[in-house]
């Protein structure tokens, strides 16, 4: 099969999708353009700013799509390509897509809380308790995983790292002038791209050559502060900026595999078990992760984008068209390998250190097709993956800070100060990330990525459910996901403890009671008398 006509099938298929079972969607979710969102109603011009579609589709975007769609598929086609497309493909439409597009209203009719308080208002407080401990230990383990993967980035391709710490001072002027100064949007986003790719060109002549363990510590204070700093100064600027590498990327990927036609020459199926990974069930579903379904995306849709939100209708396309992109971005990422021999791949793999280099030398191939020289390509790419890896720690880190302050809310004052919460995900991130090194730590992010997904649907399920809304579209996800996890899990708990990891044994046991006892907390909500339902009736 050529590259050509599985992109444009998946295409395709995510097209009619969004504007068929997306606008069913809406009508299940009570979408209701008049309604004002929290954004405009509790605007506080830090963390609540409403934003324009735009500027908050790129946030979102750059967000959710950081290292997690590149990794993920690339690393799941030991069991052949057709396997991951078409989780890909279904699981976006009909598992991630609901998943991000539903968490995302469930907080805005809960004046943009999170998943953890519409668990609280339904199922209980201790069920909250349970949903963000397990959420924040999650999101700690994202930022150590993704710490470590642009660490390596960086000091194995220095022209990386010049490049995105200039896009750092280059948002923040970005951010300064358009929210303090009204610099007119479209002109400044003009500039801001130009200086962007600037900055790529400098990053070619000027690389900064330093090692990883440096990086580490770099990004560790990066995090930080772009974790306490208002969202319009940093986070949202960059992501916003970012969005436009990302799309170059994605579209100088396309543009290559209509020049090239490349025929996919790896394995289309492997078989049901692979001597590294395990069993096609349930391991290629949590391999794959954000690029079919990820409950990182939750924290997303119900943190940082449901406070910015300037309209429930902007909602689809920021949600569930978000996801249908990061869906086709993963197929694009398939064909970035999937057109050398299975000996070619395990080769490149192995040569360059792990898929996003791979990823990198695929595309650049692609474009070399088209009058862009390769090496040129293939640098740009790496820089663009490496800019995204970074926006999924500014926003993950600002997201697990919102999680400890949740946590410590008439708890402990201390916990609640935002630099101490901040404080707690890095410290936690940063022994992670000194400890091992991306592979050690990705099948336990992988699991408890997925089983915040299921939880993020389970909560979904129970607020539907309770409004009188028939909501299989969340339910049967939901069980789906919480099989696969569960799964998961046990076999990653046998797998290390018979390995000898007794320390990651223990993690995965740990999220598996922390699962299982707010399951059986949904359960007995069930069983209680209603609670008066505060939120807009549909």
């Amino acid at each position: 099969m050529s590259a050509v006509m599985l992109l444009l099938i998946s295409a395709i298929a995510f097209i009619v999708a969004y504007f068929t079972y997306g606008k069913y969607l809406d009508r299940k979710l009570g979408v209701d353009p008049n309604r004002p969102t929290p954004a405009v109603e509790m605007a506080d011009g830090k963390d609540y700013v409403s934003t324009n579609r735009p500027v908050l589709l790129g946030h979102h975007f750059a967000t959710i799509a950081g290292g997690g769609p590149i990794v993920g598929p690339i690393s799941a086609t030991v069991f052949g390509w057709i396997p991951a497309v078409l989780w890909i493909v279904l699981g976006s439409i009909f598992f991630g897509g609901v998943h991000d597009y539903a968490s995302l209203q469930a907080s805005i009719r809960h004046k943009a809380q999170s998943i953890g308080a519409v668990i609280k208002g339904y199922i209980g407080k201790r069920g909250q308790t349970l949903f963000l401990s397990f959420s924040t230990a999650t999101i700690i383990l994202i930022v150590g995983v993704f710490i470590v993967l642009v660490a390596d980035t960086f000091a194995n391709v220095p022209e990386a790292a010049t490049a995105s710490v200039l896009f750092i001072f280059v948002a923040m002027l970005f951010g300064f002038f358009v929210n303090q100064m009204r610099v007119n949007f479209v002109l400044a986003s003009v500039i801001g791209v130009i200086v962007m790719f600037v900055c790529v060109w400098t990053g070619m002549i000027f690389p900064i050559k330093m090692s990883a363990t440096f990086w580490v510590f770099f990004l560790i204070a990066y995090s930080y502060i772009a974790s306490v700093l208002p969202v319009w100064l940093l986070l949202q600027p960059r992501d916003y900026l970012n969005s436009y590498l990302l799309y170059g990327m994605m579209l100088g990927g396309f543009i290559g595999v209509l020049f090239a036609n490349p025929t996919l020459q790896l394995a289309g199926f492997t078989g049901f078990y692979n001597e590294k990974l395990g069993p096609l069930f349930p391991i290629l579903f949590i391999t794959i992760a954000c690029g079919a379904i990820s409950g990182f995306h939750s924290l997303v849709a119900s943190g940082t984008t449901a406070k910015q939100l300037d309209n429930e209708r902007s909602g689809r396309f920021i949600a569930y068209g978000g996801m249908l992109i990061e869906g086709f971005l993963a197929v694009i990422v398939v064909c970035s390998v999937a057109y050398l021999t299975t000996e070619q791949f395990t080769q490149r793999l192995t040569e360059l250190g792990g898929p996003i280099p791979a990823f990198s030398a695929g595309l650049g191939y692609f474009m070399g097709h088209f009058g862009i020289p390769e090496t040129v390509g293939t640098t740009f790419v790496a820089l663009a993956a490496s800019a995204f890896l970074m926006t999924t720690l500014d926003s993950a880190t600002r997201l697990g800070r919102y999680g400890v302050q949740e946590l410590a809310e008439g708890r402990s004052k201390a916990f609640a100060n935002p630099h101490v919460a901040t404080g707690v995900v890095v410290v936690g991130a940063a022994a992670l990330a000194l400890s091992g090194t991306w592979s050690d730590l990705w099948p336990l992010f992988g699991s408890a990525n997925q089983m915040l997904g299921a939880l993020a649907l389970l909560a979904v399920s129970v607020w539907l459910v309770k409004r009188g809304t028939k909501s299989w579209f969340t339910i049967i996800p939901m069980v789906f996901m919480f099989i696969v996890t569960l799964s998961a899990l046990l076999v990653f708990m046998r797998t290390n403890f018979l390995g000898g990891n007794i320390f990651l044994a223990v993690c995965g046991f740990i999220l598996f009671v922390l699962c299982i006892f707010l399951v059986i907390e949904a359960y007995r909500s069930f069983t209680k008398p209603k609670d008066t339902d505060t939120t807009v009736k549909v």
